[in-house]
C-alpha cells in the first residue's frame, strides 16, 4: 500500500492505514464481525488508495484481511468482557488508528488512554474532529514512543496503577526487537494491578522466517519473531495466560477456519494479571 502525496505520517503509519482500509471493508459486509464507522474516514483522509496486487500478493493479502478482522473481534470482546468484570481503564499500545473509544460503547467511567507516536495521534484527532465523533468513555491521548519512556508519559496523563486495567497490544510486537518486547512486557506487568487484562496478537513467524523479499510494505518493518511460549513468556511475570489460534477463532466466528495458513496458525493471547 502506498501514499498519494501524504507526507504527514510516520512510516510505520503504514501499517495503522492498512489496517484501518481492512476494518472499513469488514464493518461493510452484511455478516460483520464489528462495526468501525471511523476507518472509511481514515483511509480518505489518508490519501491512500488498494494497490494493484499480483497472484502471490492477493493471496497472501486474503489471508492478513482474514486475520486482521479476527483479531479484531477478538480485542473488542476481551476489553468489554475486562470493562464488565471491573476494569476501569484501557492502554491501547501504539492505538494508531484504533477507534474502540469510540465504537465499543464503553461505559463514561471508563477512562481509554490511546499512545503512540505524536504525528499519528494528531493525524487521528483531526479525523475524528473533522467527523464529529464522541467518546462514548473519557479517552486520553497519550503521545510517546514505545521504546523511550512512555510509562513516565502515561502516568503524566493520569493512568492509576492501582487500578485494574486492560492492556492491548495489537499487531505490535512483530514491530519491536526482541529486546523492546522484552523491556514492554516487563512495563506492562509492573503497571498492571491484580485483575488486569492483557490482549495481544502473536504472528506465525518464528525465528528465521523473515521475507528474503517483503510482498508488502509493512513486513519491511519487522523487527523479531513472536514469542514461541506465550504461557512460558507472561507466566514468570505474574500472568494466567489463554492463548487461542487464529483459525479456531474464526470458525467459532463463523468464518473459514484459515486452515492450511499461516494466518491461522497466529494466536490471540487473553491473559489476566494474578494478585
Amino acid at each position: 500500500m502506498a501514499a498519494d502525496g501524504d507526507d504527514t505520517l510516520p512510516p510505520v503509519s503504514s501499517t495503522a492505514v492498512g489496517v484501518a482500509m481492512i476494518r472499513a471493508a469488514e464493518s461493510a459486509r452484511p455478516d460483520r464481525l464489528f462495526d468501525d464507522p471511523l476507518a472509511p474516514a481514515f483511509v480518505a483522509a489518508s490519501g491512500w488508495t488498494r494497490p494493484a496486487t499480483n497472484p502471490e500478493q492477493q493471496a497472501r493479502a486474503a489471508a492478513l484481511v482474514a486475520w486482521i478482522a479476527v483479531r479484531t473481534r477478538f480485542l473488542d470482546d476481551v476489553v468489554r468482557d475486562a470493562c464488565a468484570t471491573g476494569c476501569a481503564q484501557v492502554v491501547i499500545l501504539a492505538a494508531g488508528l484504533d477507534a474502540r473509544a469510540f465504537r465499543l460503547d464503553l461505559a463514561p467511567d471508563v477512562r481509554l488512554f490511546d499512545l503512540d507516536l505524536p504525528e499519528i495521534l494528531a493525524f487521528k484527532d483531526g479525523v475524528v474532529a473533522a467527523e464529529g465523533r464522541a467518546a462514548t468513555c473519557e479517552r486520553i491521548v497519550v503521545p510517546a514512543d514505545l521504546t523511550g519512556p512512555w510509562p513516565v508519559a502515561l502516568a503524566h496523563a493520569g493512568f492509576d496503577p492501582a487500578r485494574p486495567t486492560v492492556w492491548l497490544a495489537e499487531g505490535l510486537l512483530v514491530y519491536l526487537s526482541r529486546a523492546q518486547n522484552e523491556v514492554l512486557l516487563d512495563d506492562v506487568s509492573v503497571l498492571a494491578a491484580p485483575g488486569s487484562r492483557l490482549g495481544l496478537t502473536l504472528s506465525s513467524r518464528t525465528e528465521g522466517s523473515a521475507p528474503t523479499t517483503p510482498v508488502f510494505e509493512h513486513e519491511r518493518l519487522w523487527r523479531s519473531a513472536s514469542p514461541g511460549d506465550a504461557e512460558a513468556w507472561l507466566g514468570p511475570r505474574g500472568w494466567s495466560v489463554d492463548v487461542y489460534r487464529a483459525g479456531e477463532r474464526s470458525a467459532a466466528y463463523g468464518r473459514p477456519a484459515l486452515t492450511g495458513s499461516a494466518r491461522g496458525r497466529a494466536r490471540l493471547v487473553d491473559a489476566t494479571r494474578l494478585a
